[in-house]
């Protein structure tokens, strides 16, 4: 058999194993039967199930699960979660709907009740650690990733690691071998695996291809800044330019004014995160990877030359979009690029996704995806100077990455396992990826198409999506997430505190209260005394641990 047949008839095998479609023990001895050495298919197909390798494509039995064990199906005969009830705190937003769309489903082949407590995200945290502390009333609960560091702050973690329950095969599939690098590293702790699959944040900007291409605009913009309309733009300079020229004209052509971008900046619902993500081409580069403290005293780098040349570049994006995104929440903000208003949007998956939604959106067919722009000088804070370079690009996963971890007091921890794996399983997974309105983003390899992953562009079709959109949104996320520079998350106890320290004043500037040196020197004071409060020297060696994993 020619050499380039069998590249693709392994490509074909490789494909129907990781839908599920074909059993380990067949996919490794089809493709010894094309030349491949046992051993080394053995190390490329997963082996989370020692205990069998017959995985089912589908089970009568359990209709919403896909693949699945043998061993899984013959547990559900006996409706193992019958007369169990477990409770689960979600945040009151998307993904908490998420959550809760999938309990009549688990219910129905387990047996079992969920009852949800949804919270504003504003409180979670303080309800979680609250309920660990005291009453224990939950089973397992929706955390951010950026709450992670608080879960390891005694002698014993308050949640429980979830590697055995995975390594056993009576429930439900999936296979944390599947996750993009980037986005595991949230869903553990030094090295071992606590929470289970959802959610997985990054930010990238979102684009009008249509308006950007349309070749009268790029005419008019030339003409006023002297070089091409950027389609889309790489730097943060063609960024702002972008911005500039398309807010406050009727490009749309509907009689109304419109805008080069749109935020979302609301103190209290994850608007810090725009700034953390625009601010990173200024202090991240090659010659230095500390965004947030100086890993030999913990210092805040938070008012550095660098930080406060993009704290004053984000005030001159919000000029560039209506005055009330100030105040508004996530999905307010995603309306003026879903209804055909804003050129561009930095922000998370969920715009790409809600696109789709004809009855919601007028853009579906027309939406672009890049990474975030970067910038031509960077300011490295550790040495006090500023270095140019052709173009400087740093990669980010910021946002919750909201999943749900079990907790240590719980009394039916394998109910809740359960019921997790039951959405971890790649049929909701996927189906969760794909709908705008569950809040979920693309973590796994089966979901991106080849040669990243296994998966096609005629799933996402069938899922309502315009396979251009699908395909572009997919290559920009996953460009984003392999960046060589990555603007490395913050998950040390108290990394709630922080960020409530940087969210309300960067608010303050927005809103122009404060001016912006002044709101970072304020929280230069803040991240002192949160550090302090901690133990300086635990939070180094936690903070140098956190990039020891990078």
């Amino acid at each position: 058999m020619a050499h380039k047949n069998s590249e693709e008839e392994f490509n074909e095998l490789a494909t129907l194993f990781f839908q599920g479609r074909m059993t380990r023990r067949r996919f490794i001895r089809r493709a010894a039967q094309l030349g491949l050495s046992a051993a080394l298919v053995s190390r490329l197909a997963p082996a989370a199930f020692a205990a069998g390798d017959e995985i089912l494509e589908s089970s009568p039995s359990a209709p919403n699960e896909s693949p699945i064990t043998r061993e899984r199906v013959e547990y559900l005969q006996s409706k193992p979660y019958k007369n169990t009830t477990i409770n689960i705190m979600v945040i009151r937003s998307a993904v908490g709907d998420c959550v809760e769309y999938h309990t009549p489903r688990w219910e129905e082949e387990t047996g079992g009740h969920v009852n949800i407590t949804k919270v504003p995200i504003d409180t979670l945290h303080q309800e979680i650690f609250a309920d660990l502390k005291g009453s224990a009333q939950y089973d397992a609960y929706q955390t951010a990733a950026w709450f992670y560091g608080d879960f390891f702050t005694s002698d014993e973690p308050a949640i429980v690691e979830v590697t055995p329950f995975v390594k056993d095969p009576k429930y439900p599939y999936w296979d944390p071998d599947q996750f993009l690098p980037a986005i595991k590293r949230l869903y553990t702790w030094q090295g071992k695996l606590y929470g289970v699959l959802l959610d997985a944040d990054a930010q990238i900007l979102y684009y009008r291809k249509d308006v950007l291409g349309n070749q009268d605009y790029q005419e008019k913009f030339k003409s006023k800044l002297g070089y091409d309309l950027p389609n889309p733009p790489k730097t943060m300079q063609e960024m702002h330019d972008v911005a500039s020229f398309f807010t406050g004209w009727d490009w749309n052509g509907d009689g109304k004014d419109d805008w080069g971008i749109s935020l979302h900046a609301k103190v209290n619902q994850q608007g810090f995160f725009h700034f953390l993500t625009l601010a990173a081409p200024y202090v991240i580069s090659p010659s230095n990877k500390y965004f947030y403290f100086n890993p030999d005293d913990m210092k805040p780098l938070i008012n550095s030359e660098g930080h406060l040349r993009a704290l004053e570049d984000y005030v001159k994006f919000l000029a560039n979009g209506p005055m009330e995104q100030i105040g508004w929440t996530l999905e307010q903000g995603w309306s003026p690029f879903l209804n055909g208003h804003a050129v561009m949007e930095p922000t998370w998956g969920d715009l790409p996704t809600l696109a789709q939604n004809r009855a919601h959106s007028s853009v579906q067919g027309r939406v672009g995806a890049t990474i975030i722009p970067g910038t031509t000088e960077s300011f490295n804070p550790l040495t006090s100077q500023w270095e140019k370079s052709t173009l400087n690009t740093v990669g980010n996963t910021n946002g919750g990455s909201w999943h749900c971890v079990i907790s240590r007091l719980s009394k039916q921890k394998e109910a809740a396992y359960d019921f997790l794996a039951f959405m971890a399983n790649k049929k909701n997974a996927f189906f969760n990826v794909t709908n705008g309105w569950t809040g979920v983003q693309p973590g796994m390899k089966y979901e991106y198409f080849a040669p990243v992953g296994t998966g096609t562009v005629e799933e996402w079709e069938n899922q309502g999506w315009d396979k251009n959109d699908a395909t572009a949104y997919l290559n920009a996320y996953y460009a984003n997430l392999i960046l060589p520079a990555q603007q490395i998350y913050l998950r040390i106890p108290g990394a709630s505190e922080y960020w409530q320290e940087l969210d309300v004043r960067i608010s303050s500037v927005l809103s122009g209260a404060t001016k912006p040196k002044e709101a970072l020197d304020d929280i230069y004071q803040a991240w002192e005394r949160i550090t302090d409060r901690y133990g300086r020297e635990s939070q180094k060696k936690l903070y140098a641990e956190s990039y020891g994993e990078f």
